[in-house]
């Protein structure tokens, strides 16, 4: 979808901005461009939409060199979200969404029913909020109306830079959330441009780490985080890089455990010998659908009593909710904070509603080992042999 190839912008003073860029973004994907203030990703992204013409080299969009198209139309082709959004204060929020197709000759009433039809899309009820002013909107609303402004001529690119780094953090974090919802919908073709690594991480599909006008490593995050191809990309992502790789690691099936399970109409005494036999404190209480319900301990179970056959009644009676679960295909930065949510050691982990397994702290370190381990070999992550003190 996007191509450079051998980019360069030097200005007049002799000053290089990019220096001999090459690389490729496939249709659909996100990739953060990320790197300290005045390395070159922002004169990279303006380059794409001719805000700032490159000395050298040539960029393609969709196989088309962009240096013979005119800058005007092909800046209607391309969405473009600044930080601090650019809203026209004298025009409503509907009326600034359907800016562009305004410019492109649509009819009124197409234009505004796009734009109330994206409002709704990034989570404003276009009822509510369509006829309001920029000025009485919050920062994170604001970025919102931006993003459907964007979005509102149905652009195959869409440039973004620094779109959420005016608001709270709360709201920023929040903001990126529904970013990835939309971009699920969407599916553009996205440069995205921090210099928060952490976003860069959360958001791309892949990074392009930049140094001084060059692109350092152009890598998916967990490559990034795992294996940092030069000094330099591994200093700039930190010395607690593996614990940001815990939000780019997701759970899979093999990393959990099993432990035992009863089912809501077993007989307490059948709980408490599935219990006594397995040597365990606590079991797994599922529906007879082998949907997760809850859990139960043997102290629950027993009530101090020691006679399994004095028991009565049935594991319903004595399960407790259970609090700490996650889907499959959720992080490990996602299990670890529930964890600590509700400290537990452990969580269940479902399809659907279907139960799975449960992630230990102990499984969660070595999946996230595994992971590691396995970028940095290029072999898949069930195939990592994994050393531990046990072991050794």
């Amino acid at each position: 979808m996007i191509r450079f190839e051998h980019v360069t912008k030097r200005y007049a003073d002799g000053t290089t901005a990019v220096d001999d860029l090459s690389f490729d973004v496939a249709e659909g994907e996100l990739v953060t461009l990320v790197g300290p203030s005045g390395c070159g990703k922002t004169t990279t992204m303006k380059m794409v939409n001719r805000l700032i013409e490159p000395t050298s080299g040539r960029i393609f969009l969709e196989d088309q060199d962009i240096s013979t198209i005119d800058p005007v139309k092909l800046r209607r082709r391309i969405g473009y979200v600044i930080q601090q959004v650019g809203l026209f204060p004298h025009r409503t929020v509907l009326d600034n969404t359907a800016t562009v197709p305004h410019l492109l000759g649509w009819h009124r009433k197409k234009a505004r029913a796009r734009a109330a039809e994206l409002l709704d899309l990034v989570g404003l009820d276009p009822s509510v909020h369509g006829n309001r002013y920029p000025d009485q909107l919050s920062g994170g609303q604001r970025q919102r109306v931006g993003v459907a402004r964007a979005l509102a001529a149905d652009p195959p690119v869409l440039l973004m830079d620094e779109p959420f780094g005016a608001v709270d953090p709360v709201v920023r974090e929040h903001l990126q959330n529904e970013f990835l919802r939309l971009q699920s919908q969407v599916r553009k073709t996205v440069l995205f441009v921090t210099h928060d690594i952490e976003e860069a991480v959360r958001l791309g599909d892949r990074i392009a780490v930049y140094g001084e006008g060059r692109i350092e490593q152009f890598d998916p995050p967990a490559a990034v985080l795992g294996a940092p191809a030069t000094p330099y990309v591994a200093d700039f992502v930190g010395a607690d890089r593996g614990l940001k790789r815990l939000s780019v690691t997701v759970i899979e099936a093999s990393d959990l455990e099993q432990p035992p399970v009863v089912h809501l109409d077993d007989p307490l005494p059948k709980a408490t010998a599935r219990l006594t036999e397995e040597d365990a404190r606590w079991a797994v209480v599922l529906d007879d659908s082998d949907n997760l319900h809850g859990w139960i301990s043997l102290d629950s179970v027993t009530n101090g009593s020691s006679a399994k056959n004095t028991l009565k009644g049935t594991v319903r009676e004595r399960a407790r909710r259970m609090e700490a679960w996650l889907p499959l295909g959720s992080t490990l930065k996602q299990a670890f904070s529930t964890m600590l949510q509700h400290d537990a050691g452990w969580i269940a982990v479902v399809d659907g509603e279907r139960f799975l397994g449960v992630l230990t702290p102990a499984r969660l370190h070595e999946a996230l080992r595994r992971s590691i381990d396995a970028d940095a070999n290029a072999i898949a992550r069930e195939d990592v042999e994994l050393e531990t003190v046990a072991g050794a």
